[in-house]
């Protein structure tokens, strides 16, 4: 007796179970029941299970028979010219779906050349084994699949033109590339999902060679001269926004210049960017700090009883300005109100872009890097055609990794630019790399990609052959001009004293244990002590008793709670964390005695 379970439930027993799944299967096969009913059984657990519940994957396969698929070519032509359906398909049992339970029991081969007698079901196309994105991936089925992974999650950063209208949209952090072109070496999904619509990444030249250590691990060399040209130029979309809130009691903020009698005025240089109606006007360029949209808020706080009841009340300016780090060109500004009826402004400044040393770029191989150099054009390496890189790649990247779609997409990119053509590399049914080799040999140059090159600096003819080609790079969203944080002095925390967190409050960068061991290590004791005196306050301390006692620093006279007046005070430096822990020890009924001993 087999136990039977449906979506998980246990509904009861079956004499045989493998006898009753092959009937359910081949039910669902004659269209007697729902095609996206599965049905596996377990000989070990003498277990069946049926699933039928909503939110499974799914996945269409061809049927097979003896050796051979029931989908034949005519069945193929049919479907192509519209006299059949998808669904008489399935209705026919030639192509069923099935879920991830039953897809153990399969045994599926890739494509008719590799059928047996043995096999089940075989894909409707290789392809089909990869997602999406992993489909957009030129030769992702010679590389290794971790690889593949991260190359997937690399696409998914790349800036490119995400919406055609992003130029009226109010999206935080948008990113926006400038000149984008369509790959050299693509992929079938490419034309099937009119990828000409969204495109990102640009057609570079690419030299696989070692070059004055600045394209050290991962890190990538790059022509300034290209630069200079435009490539990978980019544009950054800062959005503000501004609500003039209505609060209890008739009070509420004010979109406007503030007046010089407000509290909290800045400089008139500040609000220099603003029209008569307090928003900064179009094509102004802002910098750090300056105001783009002024506003005044009344006190948040009644200050005093008195000033309450006499009805004085002053404003607080609360403007909007520029973030810190960060300028650009006011894009344009919108005035509209919202549903409670209060004024809205939303403003967006465009900033350019351009690569700089420690942007991140990265391949359709998972090849990811930072610039580590922008380099001279006359610095560069140079074939013996006299063709100058954009880009050098550190080949020590490559044994390791085993991504060998990076060294294909480069032939193929190559053997594309001479024949100006686009290269099929659709994973498992795309060109192969043998007879693009041929082709290339055909064109002049060595069928394995390398090439003669010079030093730019010397002049040296190099004594290794360079790998030289063509590929698709995209630039990544992460910029390092978002990243970079630094702080000499600034705000403080009003517990412990300690600098703000974060890079939007002017934060400082937070020193853990590692750290402080590599100031350690060096010897660096100055550094180091300064380093953790962020929150260095002085406490007067009862040499006799050891708790904190009271001071005067005018009179320089001081005393003690539990010894009197005439009590030996001296005073330390402490950090003021852990001045609050000895008050919290105090609060709690212990006895935080500190032994001070002689300054050495």
């Amino acid at each position: 007796m087999s136990f039977v379970f449906v979506n998980g439930r246990l509904v009861g027993k079956a004499d045989e179970g493998g006898k009753l799944a092959k009937e359910i299967i081949n039910s669902r096969r004659k269209n007697e029941i729902d095609p996206t009913v599965n049905v596996r059984y377990k000989k070990e657990a003498d277990s069946l299970f049926i699933n039928s519940d909503g939110g499974r994957l799914l996945r269409a396969l061809i049927v097979v028979k003896n050796g051979k698929p029931l989908l034949t070519e005519d069945d193929a032509k049919l479907l192509s010219s519209g006299h059949i359906t998808w669904d008489d398909l399935i209705k026919s049992g030639k192509i069923e779906y099935l879920d991830a339970d039953e897809e153990e029991e399969a045994y599926i081969a890739l494509d008719q050349s590799d059928l047996t007698p043995e096999h089940t079901h075989m894909e409707i196309t290789p392809m089909s084994v990869l997602g999406m994105q992993a489909a957009l991936l030129p030769f992702v089925n010679h590389s290794n699949a971790h690889r593949n992974v991260t190359a997937v999650k690399s696409v998914q950063q790349g800036v490119g033109t995400y919406s055609t209208n992003y130029l009226i949209r109010m999206d935080n952090d948008s990113m926006i590339a400038i000149d984008q072109q369509i790959p050299i070496v693509k992929t079938r999904l490419y034309d099937e999902e009119t990828y000409k619509m969204h495109v990102f990444g640009q057609n570079i030249v690419v030299a696989v060679v070692s070059y004055l250590g600045y394209n050290m691990d991962d890190a990538i060399i790059i022509n300034k001269a290209s630069i200079e040209r435009g490539m990978f130029r980019a544009m950054f979309f800062r959005p503000y926004k501004v609500e003039e809130v209505k609060y209890v009691g008739g009070q509420s903020d004010y979109i406007t210049v503030p007046d010089k009698d407000v509290a909290g005025y800045r400089s008139e240089d500040a609000y220099r960017f603003l029209d008569e109606d307090g928003i900064a006007y179009p094509s102004a360029h802002v910098n750090s700090g300056d105001v783009v949209i002024g506003r005044v808020s009344p006190p948040r706080f009644i200050s005093s009883i008195d000033k309450f009841r006499l009805g004085v009340q002053k404003h607080v300016e609360s403007s909007v300005e520029c973030r810190t780090g960060e300028e650009g060109v006011v894009e344009n500004v919108y005035l509209t109100s919202t549903s409670e009826g209060n004024r809205y402004v939303s403003l967006k400044v465009r900033q350019d872009r351009r690569v700089e040393i420690g942007d991140k770029f990265g391949s359709r191989s998972g090849q990811k890097g930072v610039v580590g150099l922008l380099l001279n054009p006359e610095d560069m390496p140079f074939t013996i055609s006299g063709v100058v890189p954009d880009l050098i790649f550190s080949p020590y990247s490559l044994p390791s990794r085993m991504s060998l779609s990076y060294l294909f997409e480069l032939i193929g990119g190559k053997v594309g630019a001479l024949a100006g053509r686009h290269v099929d590399g659709t994973p498992f049914t795309g060109e192969k790399i043998e007879d693009l080799r041929k082709e290339l040999s055909s064109y002049g140059f060595r069928e394995n990609g390398v090439e003669t090159m010079y030093n730019g600096i010397t002049g040296e003819e190099m004594k290794t052959k360079i790998f030289v080609g063509d590929m698709t790079y995209i630039r990544l969203k992460h910029f390092v001009s978002n990243k970079i944080q630094w702080r000499a002095r600034g705000p403080i925390q009003l517990l412990n004293r300690q600098p703000t967190e974060g890079k939007s409050k002017s934060g400082g960068l937070r020193l853990g244990e590692m750290e402080k061991d590599c100031f350690v290590s060096y010897g660096a004791a100055m550094s180091l002590k300064e380093r953790f005196d962020s929150d260095k306050i002085t406490i007067p301390i009862c040499t006799k008793c050891g708790m904190v006692a009271v001071y005067n620093v005018k009179k320089k006279t001081g005393y003690c709670l539990i010894d009197g007046e005439d009590a030996p005070i001296r005073l330390i430096e402490v950090s003021a964390s852990f001045k609050i822990l000895l008050d919290e020890l105090k609060s709690i009924g212990i006895y935080p005695k500190i032994l001070v001993g002689k300054k050495i």
